[in-house]
Protein backbone atom coordinates (compact mmCIF):
# COMPACT_ATOMS: atom_id res chain seq x y z
CA UNK A 1 0.00 0.00 0.00
CA UNK A 2 2.73 2.27 0.66
CA UNK A 3 4.13 2.02 -3.10
CA UNK A 4 0.59 2.37 -4.44
CA UNK A 5 0.17 5.42 -2.63
CA UNK A 6 3.10 6.63 -3.66
CA UNK A 7 2.70 6.29 -6.97
CA UNK A 8 -0.91 8.17 -6.82
CA UNK A 9 1.40 11.14 -5.09
CA UNK A 10 4.11 10.72 -7.59
CA UNK A 11 2.03 10.92 -10.79
CA UNK A 12 -0.64 13.64 -8.69
CA UNK A 13 -3.45 10.98 -9.24
CA UNK A 14 -4.16 11.49 -5.09
CA UNK A 15 -7.40 12.61 -3.99
CA UNK A 16 -6.02 15.71 -1.22
CA UNK A 17 -8.80 16.51 1.30
CA UNK A 18 -7.63 18.87 3.69
CA UNK A 19 -10.45 20.12 7.11
CA UNK A 20 -10.45 23.10 7.76
CA UNK A 21 -10.18 26.22 5.21
CA UNK A 22 -9.30 28.92 6.95
CA UNK A 23 -6.01 31.21 7.20
CA UNK A 24 -4.12 27.43 6.68
CA UNK A 25 -5.99 25.03 5.35
CA UNK A 26 -7.08 27.23 2.49
CA UNK A 27 -3.90 28.14 1.21
CA UNK A 28 -2.15 24.86 1.89
CA UNK A 29 -5.25 22.89 -0.18
CA UNK A 30 -4.73 25.51 -3.15
CA UNK A 31 -0.99 24.83 -3.44
CA UNK A 32 -2.04 21.04 -4.04
CA UNK A 33 -4.66 22.17 -6.53
CA UNK A 34 -1.98 24.02 -7.81
CA UNK A 35 0.86 21.18 -8.75
CA UNK A 36 -1.87 19.11 -9.82
CA UNK A 37 -3.95 17.28 -7.73
CA UNK A 38 -7.69 17.15 -7.29
CA UNK A 39 -8.11 19.18 -3.54
CA UNK A 40 -11.47 19.25 -1.62
CA UNK A 41 -11.75 21.49 1.52
CA UNK A 42 -14.04 20.75 4.42
CA UNK A 43 -15.16 23.00 6.68
CA UNK A 44 -18.13 23.05 9.14
CA UNK A 45 -19.19 26.81 8.68
CA UNK A 46 -21.71 26.30 5.64
CA UNK A 47 -21.66 30.50 4.64
CA UNK A 48 -17.76 29.94 4.39
CA UNK A 49 -18.47 26.83 2.17
CA UNK A 50 -21.15 28.85 -0.15
CA UNK A 51 -18.54 31.62 -0.19
CA UNK A 52 -15.19 29.56 -1.12
CA UNK A 53 -17.59 27.77 -4.03
CA UNK A 54 -18.11 31.18 -5.40
CA UNK A 55 -14.90 32.22 -5.26
CA UNK A 56 -14.63 34.18 -2.14
CA UNK A 57 -11.75 34.03 -0.05
CA UNK A 58 -11.91 34.54 3.68
CA UNK A 59 -8.11 35.07 4.22
CA UNK A 60 -6.15 38.12 2.17
CA UNK A 61 -3.31 35.40 1.63
CA UNK A 62 -5.28 34.11 -1.18
CA UNK A 63 -7.39 36.66 -3.76
CA UNK A 64 -10.68 36.07 -5.39
CA UNK A 65 -9.64 35.76 -8.29
CA UNK A 66 -6.83 33.28 -7.72
CA UNK A 67 -9.28 31.14 -5.87
CA UNK A 68 -12.29 31.40 -8.68
CA UNK A 69 -9.43 30.11 -11.20
CA UNK A 70 -9.37 26.97 -9.33
CA UNK A 71 -13.13 26.04 -8.70
CA UNK A 72 -13.93 26.79 -11.80
CA UNK A 73 -10.98 24.19 -13.29
CA UNK A 74 -12.49 21.88 -10.96
CA UNK A 75 -9.19 21.68 -9.12
CA UNK A 76 -10.50 22.93 -5.73
CA UNK A 77 -13.84 22.02 -4.08
CA UNK A 78 -15.26 23.33 -1.06
CA UNK A 79 -17.46 20.84 0.75
CA UNK A 80 -18.92 20.57 4.74
CA UNK A 81 -19.87 16.65 3.77
CA UNK A 82 -17.31 14.52 5.53
CA UNK A 83 -18.19 11.93 2.91
CA UNK A 84 -15.37 12.96 0.54
CA UNK A 85 -12.51 11.19 2.75
CA UNK A 86 -14.32 7.82 2.01
CA UNK A 87 -12.67 8.77 -1.71
CA UNK A 88 -9.34 10.35 -0.43
CA UNK A 89 -5.87 9.20 -0.15
CA UNK A 90 -4.91 12.23 1.64
CA UNK A 91 -6.26 13.67 4.61
CA UNK A 92 -4.65 17.24 6.12
CA UNK A 93 -6.10 18.63 9.23
CA UNK A 94 -5.85 22.13 9.87
CA UNK A 95 -8.27 23.27 11.92
CA UNK A 96 -8.13 25.83 15.23
CA UNK A 97 -6.00 25.03 18.69
CA UNK A 98 -7.26 27.83 21.06
CA UNK A 99 -6.86 27.82 24.53
CA UNK A 100 -9.50 27.59 27.39
CA UNK A 101 -9.67 30.61 30.00
CA UNK A 102 -7.90 28.74 32.38
CA UNK A 103 -5.31 28.79 29.70
CA UNK A 104 -5.31 24.88 28.93
CA UNK A 105 -5.15 23.54 25.64
CA UNK A 106 -9.07 23.68 24.24
CA UNK A 107 -8.13 20.71 21.56
CA UNK A 108 -12.08 19.88 20.81
CA UNK A 109 -11.36 20.79 17.75
CA UNK A 110 -9.01 18.31 16.60
CA UNK A 111 -10.79 15.84 18.58
CA UNK A 112 -13.80 16.20 16.19
CA UNK A 113 -11.95 16.51 13.00
CA UNK A 114 -10.05 13.05 14.38
CA UNK A 115 -13.24 11.34 14.62
CA UNK A 116 -14.59 11.74 11.50
CA UNK A 117 -11.21 10.73 9.90
CA UNK A 118 -11.86 7.52 11.58
CA UNK A 119 -15.57 6.99 10.50
CA UNK A 120 -14.47 7.17 7.10
CA UNK A 121 -11.25 5.69 7.48
CA UNK A 122 -10.20 2.92 4.24
CA UNK A 123 -6.73 1.49 3.98
CA UNK A 124 -4.37 3.42 1.99
CA UNK A 125 -4.75 6.36 3.30
CA UNK A 126 -2.14 8.71 4.52
CA UNK A 127 -3.16 11.16 7.19
CA UNK A 128 -1.31 13.97 8.36
CA UNK A 129 -2.09 16.68 11.25
CA UNK A 130 -0.92 20.20 11.02
CA UNK A 131 -3.02 21.72 13.75
CA UNK A 132 -0.35 22.94 16.45
CA UNK A 133 -1.02 21.38 19.90
CA UNK A 134 1.17 19.88 22.60
CA UNK A 135 3.35 16.92 22.28
CA UNK A 136 2.08 13.74 22.14
CA UNK A 137 -1.19 14.44 20.44
CA UNK A 138 -0.69 12.60 17.17
CA UNK A 139 0.37 9.20 18.98
CA UNK A 140 -2.25 9.59 21.92
CA UNK A 141 -5.49 10.94 20.08
CA UNK A 142 -5.50 10.43 16.06
CA UNK A 143 -3.51 7.41 15.91
CA UNK A 144 -5.33 5.61 18.48
CA UNK A 145 -8.72 6.39 16.77
CA UNK A 146 -7.26 4.75 13.46
CA UNK A 147 -5.99 2.09 14.62
CA UNK A 148 -9.23 1.47 16.66
CA UNK A 149 -10.83 1.17 13.13
CA UNK A 150 -8.51 -1.59 11.85
CA UNK A 151 -5.71 0.21 10.76
CA UNK A 152 -2.36 -1.07 10.59
CA UNK A 153 0.19 1.50 11.45
CA UNK A 154 3.23 1.87 8.77
CA UNK A 155 1.01 -1.01 6.89
CA UNK A 156 -2.87 0.33 6.14
CA UNK A 157 -2.55 3.69 7.64
CA UNK A 158 0.10 6.29 7.52
CA UNK A 159 0.26 8.74 10.25
CA UNK A 160 2.62 11.76 10.27
CA UNK A 161 1.83 15.38 11.84
CA UNK A 162 3.55 18.43 10.14
CA UNK A 163 3.05 21.51 11.73
CA UNK A 164 1.83 24.94 9.94
CA UNK A 165 4.11 27.34 9.49
CA UNK A 166 2.15 29.96 7.84
CA UNK A 167 2.63 33.93 9.15
CA UNK A 168 -0.65 35.93 7.90
CA UNK A 169 -0.05 38.70 5.38
CA UNK A 170 3.52 38.20 4.80
CA UNK A 171 4.26 38.27 1.21
CA UNK A 172 7.72 37.55 0.90
CA UNK A 173 6.94 34.02 2.35
CA UNK A 174 3.94 31.63 1.93
CA UNK A 175 3.38 27.94 2.09
CA UNK A 176 5.86 27.14 -1.15
CA UNK A 177 8.25 29.18 0.45
CA UNK A 178 8.89 27.72 3.85
CA UNK A 179 10.50 24.16 4.88
CA UNK A 180 8.41 22.04 5.97
CA UNK A 181 9.19 19.46 9.06
CA UNK A 182 7.51 15.90 9.16
CA UNK A 183 7.77 13.38 11.35
CA UNK A 184 6.00 10.28 10.66
CA UNK A 185 4.51 7.19 13.43
CA UNK A 186 6.74 4.38 11.14
CA UNK A 187 9.50 4.82 8.82
CA UNK A 188 6.99 4.44 6.07
CA UNK A 189 4.73 7.59 7.11
CA UNK A 190 7.67 9.82 6.87
CA UNK A 191 8.58 8.75 3.70
CA UNK A 192 5.21 9.44 2.84
CA UNK A 193 4.53 12.52 4.27
CA UNK A 194 7.68 14.07 3.25
CA UNK A 195 6.64 12.90 -0.87
CA UNK A 196 3.40 14.50 -0.59
CA UNK A 197 5.01 18.17 0.89
CA UNK A 198 7.44 17.69 -1.60
CA UNK A 199 5.45 17.90 -4.50
CA UNK A 200 4.80 21.82 -3.14
CA UNK A 201 7.60 23.07 -1.16
CA UNK A 202 11.29 22.55 -2.58
CA UNK A 203 12.58 21.48 1.07
CA UNK A 204 11.62 19.18 3.73
CA UNK A 205 12.97 18.33 7.12
CA UNK A 206 12.20 14.69 8.31
CA UNK A 207 12.50 14.11 11.73
CA UNK A 208 12.14 10.84 14.04
CA UNK A 209 8.84 11.48 14.95
CA UNK A 210 5.45 13.10 15.16
CA UNK A 211 6.25 14.12 18.81
CA UNK A 212 9.67 16.09 17.68
CA UNK A 213 7.97 17.53 14.89
CA UNK A 214 5.08 18.74 17.63
CA UNK A 215 7.88 19.86 19.78
CA UNK A 216 9.61 22.00 16.81
CA UNK A 217 6.39 23.87 15.85
CA UNK A 218 5.84 25.17 19.80
CA UNK A 219 10.20 25.80 20.28
CA UNK A 220 9.52 28.53 17.26
CA UNK A 221 6.53 30.13 18.99
CA UNK A 222 7.97 29.96 22.79
CA UNK A 223 11.22 31.52 21.13
CA UNK A 224 9.47 34.60 19.80
CA UNK A 225 7.23 34.86 23.21
CA UNK A 226 9.86 34.53 25.08
CA UNK A 227 12.34 37.21 22.99
CA UNK A 228 9.15 39.77 22.82
CA UNK A 229 8.46 39.81 26.04
CA UNK A 230 12.53 40.45 26.72
CA UNK A 231 12.04 43.58 24.03
CA UNK A 232 8.95 44.51 26.37
CA UNK A 233 10.72 44.75 29.34
CA UNK A 234 13.83 46.64 27.91
CA UNK A 235 11.32 49.24 26.46
CA UNK A 236 9.98 49.40 30.44
CA UNK A 237 13.58 49.83 31.65
CA UNK A 238 14.70 52.12 28.63
CA UNK A 239 11.56 54.20 29.35
CA UNK A 240 13.20 54.86 33.19
CA UNK A 241 16.08 55.57 31.64
CA UNK A 242 15.51 58.27 29.65
CA UNK A 243 16.48 56.57 25.88
CA UNK A 244 14.41 55.07 23.22
CA UNK A 245 14.61 51.15 23.21
CA UNK A 246 14.17 51.33 19.16
CA UNK A 247 17.51 53.16 19.12
CA UNK A 248 19.12 50.81 21.55
CA UNK A 249 17.52 47.79 19.56
CA UNK A 250 19.04 49.19 15.96
CA UNK A 251 22.10 49.76 17.36
CA UNK A 252 22.68 45.73 18.53
CA UNK A 253 21.15 44.57 15.54
CA UNK A 254 24.19 46.18 13.45
CA UNK A 255 26.22 43.12 15.08
CA UNK A 256 26.30 40.60 12.48
CA UNK A 257 26.12 37.49 14.34
CA UNK A 258 24.42 36.13 17.87
CA UNK A 259 21.88 38.52 18.08
CA UNK A 260 18.28 39.12 16.54
CA UNK A 261 16.25 42.12 16.58
CA UNK A 262 12.74 41.97 18.28
CA UNK A 263 10.82 44.51 19.11
CA UNK A 264 8.24 45.61 21.70
CA UNK A 265 4.33 46.43 21.32
CA UNK A 266 1.55 47.06 23.19
CA UNK A 267 1.12 43.36 24.10
CA UNK A 268 1.28 39.71 22.07
CA UNK A 269 -2.07 38.46 20.05
CA UNK A 270 -2.97 36.19 17.47
CA UNK A 271 -3.30 32.30 16.53
CA UNK A 272 0.43 31.00 17.71
CA UNK A 273 2.31 33.50 19.96
CA UNK A 274 0.06 33.87 22.44
CA UNK A 275 -1.53 30.48 22.50
CA UNK A 276 1.34 27.87 21.52
CA UNK A 277 3.64 28.47 24.54
CA UNK A 278 0.17 27.34 26.83
CA UNK A 279 0.44 24.01 25.00
CA UNK A 280 3.98 23.12 25.95
CA UNK A 281 3.42 24.54 29.70
CA UNK A 282 0.36 22.24 30.22
CA UNK A 283 2.34 19.34 28.92
CA UNK A 284 5.15 19.70 31.07
CA UNK A 285 3.07 20.40 34.20
CA UNK A 286 1.47 16.80 33.81
CA UNK A 287 5.09 15.51 33.47
CA UNK A 288 6.09 17.16 36.68
CA UNK A 289 8.05 19.96 35.48
CA UNK A 290 6.94 24.12 35.81
CA UNK A 291 8.53 25.91 32.82
CA UNK A 292 9.31 29.54 34.27
CA UNK A 293 10.61 31.02 31.35
CA UNK A 294 7.24 30.64 29.78
CA UNK A 295 5.06 31.79 32.59
CA UNK A 296 7.43 34.73 33.26
CA UNK A 297 7.27 35.76 29.78
CA UNK A 298 3.48 35.82 29.84
CA UNK A 299 3.58 37.96 32.78
CA UNK A 300 5.39 40.75 31.08
CA UNK A 301 3.36 40.37 27.82
CA UNK A 302 0.10 40.64 29.42
CA UNK A 303 0.78 43.99 31.05
CA UNK A 304 2.72 45.81 27.97
CA UNK A 305 -1.72 46.50 27.34
CA UNK A 306 -1.72 48.67 30.88
CA UNK A 307 1.40 49.67 30.16
CA UNK A 308 0.17 51.44 26.97
CA UNK A 309 -2.80 52.78 29.04
CA UNK A 310 -0.09 53.98 31.36
CA UNK A 311 1.11 55.77 28.48
CA UNK A 312 -2.32 57.87 27.35
CA UNK A 313 -2.79 58.72 31.02
CA UNK A 314 0.34 60.70 31.57
CA UNK A 315 0.21 62.52 27.61
CA UNK A 316 -3.19 62.90 28.26
CA UNK A 317 -1.93 64.83 31.51
CA UNK A 318 0.97 66.05 30.94
CA UNK A 319 -1.54 68.28 28.73
CA UNK A 320 -4.07 69.30 31.82
CA UNK A 321 -6.41 66.58 30.13
CA UNK A 322 -7.62 63.42 32.08
CA UNK A 323 -8.67 59.88 30.57
CA UNK A 324 -12.36 60.84 31.77
CA UNK A 325 -14.32 62.39 29.29
CA UNK A 326 -11.18 62.04 26.55
CA UNK A 327 -11.59 61.39 22.87
CA UNK A 328 -9.42 58.09 22.08
CA UNK A 329 -8.92 57.60 18.29
CA UNK A 330 -6.88 54.21 18.02
CA UNK A 331 -5.83 53.42 14.81
CA UNK A 332 -5.97 49.40 14.30
CA UNK A 333 -7.28 47.16 16.31
CA UNK A 334 -5.88 43.73 14.80
CA UNK A 335 -3.29 41.82 16.62
CA UNK A 336 -0.51 42.47 13.78
CA UNK A 337 -0.03 45.04 10.60
CA UNK A 338 -2.35 43.92 7.55
CA UNK A 339 -4.55 41.17 8.80
CA UNK A 340 -7.94 41.46 9.98
CA UNK A 341 -7.59 39.14 12.94
CA UNK A 342 -8.23 40.01 16.45
CA UNK A 343 -7.89 37.42 18.32
CA UNK A 344 -5.57 37.79 21.43
CA UNK A 345 -5.67 41.34 20.44
CA UNK A 346 -3.77 43.58 22.94
CA UNK A 347 -5.67 46.30 21.19
CA UNK A 348 -9.03 45.46 22.53
CA UNK A 349 -7.84 44.92 25.85
CA UNK A 350 -6.48 48.69 25.97
CA UNK A 351 -9.75 50.42 24.57
CA UNK A 352 -11.56 48.26 26.97
CA UNK A 353 -9.62 49.56 29.77
CA UNK A 354 -10.03 53.20 28.79
CA UNK A 355 -13.14 53.11 27.84
CA UNK A 356 -13.66 51.46 31.60
CA UNK A 357 -11.84 54.98 32.89
CA UNK A 358 -14.53 57.14 30.95
CA UNK A 359 -12.79 57.74 27.93
CA UNK A 360 -14.94 58.34 24.68
CA UNK A 361 -13.42 55.33 22.29
CA UNK A 362 -13.28 54.99 18.15
CA UNK A 363 -10.85 53.44 16.12
CA UNK A 364 -10.46 53.25 12.35
CA UNK A 365 -9.43 49.55 10.64
CA UNK A 366 -9.54 49.11 7.12
CA UNK A 367 -9.28 45.30 7.89
CA UNK A 368 -11.52 44.94 10.67
CA UNK A 369 -15.20 46.51 9.56
CA UNK A 370 -16.96 45.62 13.77
CA UNK A 371 -15.51 44.17 16.81
CA UNK A 372 -16.51 43.80 20.39
CA UNK A 373 -14.83 46.01 22.67
CA UNK A 374 -16.08 45.33 26.22
CA UNK A 375 -19.86 45.34 26.34
CA UNK A 376 -20.10 47.21 23.58
CA UNK A 377 -19.84 46.53 19.36
CA UNK A 378 -17.86 49.37 17.64
CA UNK A 379 -17.74 50.08 13.74
CA UNK A 380 -14.63 51.42 12.58
CA UNK A 381 -15.34 54.74 11.45
CA UNK A 382 -13.46 56.33 8.69
CA UNK A 383 -9.93 58.41 9.18
CA UNK A 384 -10.20 61.73 8.37
CA UNK A 385 -8.42 64.74 8.84
CA UNK A 386 -10.87 65.95 11.21
CA UNK A 387 -11.23 63.16 13.25
CA UNK A 388 -7.70 62.88 13.80
CA UNK A 389 -7.58 66.56 14.66
CA UNK A 390 -10.19 67.08 17.29
CA UNK A 391 -9.52 63.54 19.05
CA UNK A 392 -6.86 64.53 21.75
CA UNK A 393 -5.15 61.21 21.77
CA UNK A 394 -4.73 59.10 18.82
CA UNK A 395 -3.27 55.64 19.69
CA UNK A 396 -1.46 53.48 17.10
CA UNK A 397 -2.32 50.02 17.55
CA UNK A 398 -1.66 47.95 14.72
CA UNK A 399 1.06 49.66 11.97
CA UNK A 400 -1.08 48.88 8.79
CA UNK A 401 0.83 50.19 5.53
CA UNK A 402 -2.53 52.19 4.73
CA UNK A 403 -2.14 54.39 7.60
CA UNK A 404 -0.29 57.77 6.50
CA UNK A 405 2.07 57.76 9.68
CA UNK A 406 3.54 61.44 8.59
CA UNK A 407 0.60 62.95 7.68
CA UNK A 408 -0.93 61.63 11.15
CA UNK A 409 1.90 63.08 13.07
CA UNK A 410 0.99 66.26 11.14
CA UNK A 411 -2.76 66.67 11.83
CA UNK A 412 -3.27 64.75 15.08
CA UNK A 413 -3.00 66.81 18.39
CA UNK A 414 -1.34 64.02 20.31
CA UNK A 415 -0.05 60.64 19.21
CA UNK A 416 0.86 57.32 21.68
CA UNK A 417 2.42 55.19 19.17
CA UNK A 418 2.35 51.73 20.35
CA UNK A 419 4.03 49.74 17.71
CA UNK A 420 7.09 52.54 16.74
CA UNK A 421 5.78 53.37 13.47
CA UNK A 422 6.07 56.27 14.14
CA UNK A 423 10.09 55.42 14.26
CA UNK A 424 12.10 58.13 12.33
CA UNK A 425 9.27 60.75 11.50
CA UNK A 426 10.48 64.11 12.39
CA UNK A 427 7.71 65.31 15.44
CA UNK A 428 8.41 66.75 18.83
CA UNK A 429 8.28 64.97 21.94
CA UNK A 430 5.09 67.22 23.32
CA UNK A 431 3.05 65.44 20.21
CA UNK A 432 4.49 61.84 20.07
CA UNK A 433 4.87 59.53 22.78
CA UNK A 434 6.65 56.24 21.56
CA UNK A 435 6.07 52.99 23.54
Amino acid sequence: MERQLAGKIDTRTARVAVIGQGYVGLPLALEYARAGFAAVGIDTDHDRIAALNLGQSPTPDVPDAELREFVASGRYQATADFSVLDDSDVVIICVPTPLRKSKDPDISYVVAASEQVAAHFHAGQLVVLESTTYPGTTDELLIPMLTGRGGRLGDTVFVAFSPERIDPANKQFKVRDIPKVVGGATPACTRLAAALYRTIVPKVYEVSSPTVAELAKLYENTFRNINIALANEFALMCRRLGVSSREVIDAAATKPFGFMAFYPGPGIGGHCIAVDPFYLSWKMRLNGYEPRFIHIADEINQHMPEHVVELVTEALNNRRRSVNGASILALGVAYKANVGDTRESPALEILATLRAKGAEVAYTDPWVPTTPVGDVELKSVELTDQRLAEADCVVILADHAAFDYAHIVATARLVVDARNATWGLDAPDTRVVRL
